[in-house]
C-alpha cells in the first residue's frame, strides 16, 4: 500500500514537471530557456560590436548594419505511450543559429549638411584664431600695407589650417572615439567617409600653399607648408609617443604671426621672432590649463600629455611661460616694433596672467585650471590690440606705398 502511494506521488510530480517544461517552451512570454538563449546571443554579439566601433569609431547602428540569423532551431513535440506529451529539443543540431551576418549599406552624403561638416573638419574656430593671428602679424609688421596681399595671405593661411585639422581628425579617429570632447566629430560619427576627408584635406592643402606662393611670396608659402607638415606628420603622431608633442605644437601655433610678418615685409627679423615667441609661450598656459581637466580622456585615449604623465612638470612649465610673456612683451619696444608705452599698459594684463598661472601651480585643481584657460582666451586678443595701438607709426615712404588693390 505504501509503495503504491509512493509511486503515485512520483508519477504526479513527474507529470507536473513535464507540464511546466512544456508551458515554458511553448509560451509566448520569455521563459527561462529563451532568456538563457538571448543572454548567450548578446554575449557573442558584443565583441563584434566592439570591432565595428574600433574600425569606424562608434557603435554599430541599425541603419548601417542589419543582422540576419543563419538558421533556426527546431522543436519536436510527440506523444509518449503513457499519453503524456514529451518535448525534445533539436537546438543542438544547429549551433550556428546565434551567429549573425552584417550587411553594410552604401553611405550617402547629405549635401545640405556638407558645408557645416567641412567647417567641423576644418575646426573653424581654431582656424579662425590662426587666421586672426596671421593678420595681426601682417598688421604689426613695419612694412607697407597692401590690402590684396593681406587678404590673400589670410585665405591661404586658412586653407592650410583647414587641411592640417582635417588630416589630424583622419589620423585620430580611433582615439577621438574614446574622448568625450571629440566623440561627436564628423569621422567618429561616420557622417563622411575617410576617403572623402582625405580628398578634402589634400585639396585645401594644395590650394592653400598655391595661393601663398602665387599671390604672396615664397617665404610665406614655405612657412605655411612647414605648419602643415609639422602638425600632421610630427605633432599628431608624437601625441602618443612623448610629452615633447606640446613643444612641437607650440611651434606650430607660433608660425601664423610669422607668416603674416613675412607676407608684409618679405623677410623675418627680430620683431617677427619676438611676436612668434609671444604666441609660442601663450600656448603653454592655454593648452595645459585646458588639458588638466581632460586628463581622464587623454589617458583613456593613450595620449602622452604632460598633465597625464608628469603633472609637476605641467604646472612648472605653465608658470614659467606665464612669466616669460612679461619679458617677451617688453622686448617688442626694444625691437622698435612698438613704443615703450606697451610695456606699461600691458603690465596689469601680464601680472594677472602670471598670478593665475601661480594659482594653477600652487592649487592644481579644476577651478584654477578653468580660470587660467578662460583668461587665456581673452588675454591674446587684448594683447594684440595693445600691440597694434602702440605700434610705431609708418614712415612717410611706407605710407605712400599703401595700396588698395
Amino acid at each position: 500500500m505504501m509503495n503504491s502511494r509512493l509511486l503515485l506521488c512520483c508519477a504526479c510530480s513527474l507529470h507536473r514537471a513535464v507540464v511546466f517544461y512544456r508551458h515554458v517552451s511553448n509560451s509566448n512570454k520569455p521563459g527561462l530557456r529563451r532568456l538563457h538563449q538571448y543572454r548567450a546571443r548578446f554575449s557573442r554579439l558584443k565583441p563584434k560590436e566592439r570591432i565595428l566601433s574600433d574600425s569606424y569609431g562608434q557603435p554599430k547602428s541599425t541603419s548601417a548594419c542589419q543582422s540576419k540569423p543563419k538558421s533556426t532551431s527546431v522543436a519536436l513535440i510527440g506523444k509518449t505511450t503513457c499519453g503524456v506529451e514529451a518535448h525534445e529539443s533539436l537546438s543542438h543540431v544547429e549551433e550556428k543559429s546565434d551567429d549573425t551576418e552584417e550587411e553594410w549599406v552604401e553611405q550617402k552624403i547629405d549635401w545640405k549638411k556638407l558645408p557645416r561638416q567641412y567647417m567641423q573638419l576644418s575646426k573653424i574656430r581654431l582656424t579662425g584664431l590662426v587666421v586672426i593671428t596671421e593678420m595681426a602679424g601682417y598688421a604689426i609688421a613695419p612694412g607697407a600695407m597692401n590690402l590684396s596681399t593681406f587678404l590673400w595671405a589670410g585665405l591661404g593661411t586658412g586653407l592650410c589650417s583647414s587641411s592640417a585639422n582635417a588630416f589630424n581628425q583622419w589620423l585620430e579617429v580611433p582615439f577621438d572615439s574614446q574622448m568625450s570632447r571629440t566623440q561627436n566629430r564628423v569621422l567618429v560619427r561616420a557622417r563622411l567617409s575617410p576617403l572623402h576627408v582625405v580628398l578634402f584635406a589634400v585639396a585645401t592643402g594644395v590650394m592653400g600653399v598655391s595661393v601663398l606662393t602665387s599671390q604672396v611670396n615664397g617665404l610665406t608659402a614655405a612657412l605655411g607648408a612647414a605648419t602643415l607638415v609639422l602638425y600632421t606628420s610630427v605633432y599628431t603622431p608624437m601625441k602618443r609617443l612623448s610629452i615633447v608633442n606640446t613643444w612641437v605644437g607650440s611651434v606650430v601655433g607660433a608660425l601664423p604671426p610669422l607668416m603674416g610678418w613675412a607676407a608684409c615685409t618679405g623677410g623675418i627679423d627680430a620683431g617677427g621672432l619676438v611676436l612668434a615667441g609671444i604666441l609660442y609661450s601663450w600656448q603653454f598656459p592655454h593648452f595645459n590649463a585646458l588639458s588638466w581637466n581632460l586628463r581622464a580622456d587623454y589617458s583613456r585615449a593613450g595620449y602622452r600629455m604632460m598633465c597625464v604623465t608628469n603633472a609637476p612638470l605641467c604646472r612648472r612649465v605653465t608658470l614659467r611661460h606665464c612669466l616669460a610673456l612679461v619679458g617677451l612683451t617688453t622686448l617688442l619696444p626694444a625691437c622698435e616694433v612698438t613704443t615703450w608705452w606697451l610695456a606699461l599698459d600691458s603690465l596689469p594684463l601680464n601680472l594677472w596672467n602670471a598670478y593665475l598661472g601661480y594659482q594653477f601651480y600652487k592649487d592644481s585643481d579644476s577651478r584654477s585650471a578653468r580660470k587660467l584657460f578662460r583668461f587665456s582666451l581673452i588675454y591674446l586678443p587684448i594683447l594684440m590690440f595693445l600691440i597694434l595701438f602702440h605700434k610705431k607709426p609708418r614712415t612717410t615712404q611706407e605710407e605712400g606705398v599703401v595700396q588698395v588693390t
